[in-house]
């Protein structure tokens, strides 16, 4: 029997209250590639879901579990989760991610640099953890599906902007 998005958030507020850091999140990062290799799971989300689509709202702990369905190829830029961190769930297609390290501190004023320091690729099954702070940038090169865990919402969150040199 497939796990349902009800039993995964119960697992992932039990595990983020016993070990709220960066030990925790990688539980529910291992958890979260398991579960992404069980079809019905990972059908949670489909060519109708929007772009980004919030499936699961923790009102005690505040984390998030979104789908996300990219119809195209995509970029980010450099970026993190503010205050927050976040793990990306590959459902469908490919992502390529880098990774930066900090060169220049962003201020509210002025971009912060980043230097690219590794680039990998996220395939189906896959799971990775960023924590607070962790620069990244995503790039698609066609259809992409995720489900992705954020530890709050991430609309409700003004973050600095990067760029990369």
């Amino acid at each position: 029997m497939s796990t349902t998005l009800e039993q995964f958030a119960a697992e992932c507020r039990t595990v983020l209250k016993s070990e709220p850091g960066p030990s925790g999140r990688r539980k529910v990062c291992m958890r979260l590639e398991t579960l992404l290799r069980e079809p019905a799971f990972a059908a949670l989300v489909t060519e109708q879901t929007a772009e980004r689509q919030v499936l699961y709202e923790d009102p005690e702990l505040g984390f998030c579990v979104l789908a996300h369905n990219y119809k195209a190829a995509k970029e980010s830029p450099p970026h993190d989760h503010g205050p927050s961190w976040a793990i990306y769930g590959q459902a469908k297609g490919e992502t390529e991610m880098t990774d930066y390290e900090l060169v220049e501190r962003a201020t509210p004023q002025t971009p912060g640099k980043a230097r690219p320091v590794r680039t990998y690729k996220l395939k189906p099954g896959m799971a990775y953890l960023y924590n607070e702070g962790d620069l990244h940038s995503p790039r698609r090169r066609g259809p992409t599906q995720l489900i992705r865990i954020e530890g709050v919402n991430m609309d409700r969150i003004k973050r600095l902007k990067f760029e990369a040199i």
